[in-house]
């Protein structure tokens, strides 16, 4: 949608999503892609002016005044790229050409702290976290361990003897 001073930001994506405020930066869990992604001041103020009527140039503006350095629209753009990378936007931003994030540190090298970033990474569900706990009665519950049962260190040994993280009685 474009209004008459501008491209508007699209949707932020919400649903399935754990978000959490930290100072400078925002973390965001999405239970769909069992990510977790940290925003930066810049993409998150971004994000959060993701409301489909906020247009480009006032939420450059917007992050001018909170962050007080010169924000370029260009600023936004790149982190609506990013935003849209990690599926935190509803919809696709519209720019027929996206700046590098190269061509900006060059441009904005005084202020490169202004510039977007989200790390991210991938975590396991429940169930591949899960461990299975060893049955009652099983004799490696015992403490010291007899061989062939796991250890970390020869004291979790009957014998003293913890080779590559087994019990062994040499």
């Amino acid at each position: 949608m474009t209004t008459k001073d501008g491209e508007t930001l699209p949707v932020a994506r919400t649903e399935q999503l754990i978000i959490q405020e930290v100072p400078g930066e925002l973390l965001v869990y999405d239970l769909q892609r069992h990510k977790a992604h940290c925003l930066n001041q810049t993409s998150a103020l971004v994000w959060k002016h993701c409301d489909g009527k906020t247009t480009v140039r006032a939420a450059a503006r917007v992050m001018e005044k909170e962050m007080k350095v010169p924000v370029d629209d260009d600023v936004v753009w790149l982190a609506l790229k990013q935003l849209e990378k990690f599926h935190l936007l509803k919809e696709r931003a519209r720019r027929p050409k996206v700046v590098s994030r190269r061509d900006l540190i060059l441009k904005y090298a005084p202020a490169t702290l202004a510039l977007p970033l989200i790390l991210s990474i991938s975590s396991p569900t429940a169930a591949q976290a899960a461990s299975t706990p060893p049955p009652p009665g099983d004799p490696c519950l015992a403490n010291p361990a007899p061989e062939g049962c796991p250890c970390t260190f020869d004291g979790d040994c009957v014998y003293g003897n913890c080779a590559g993280g087994t019990c062994s009685s040499l």
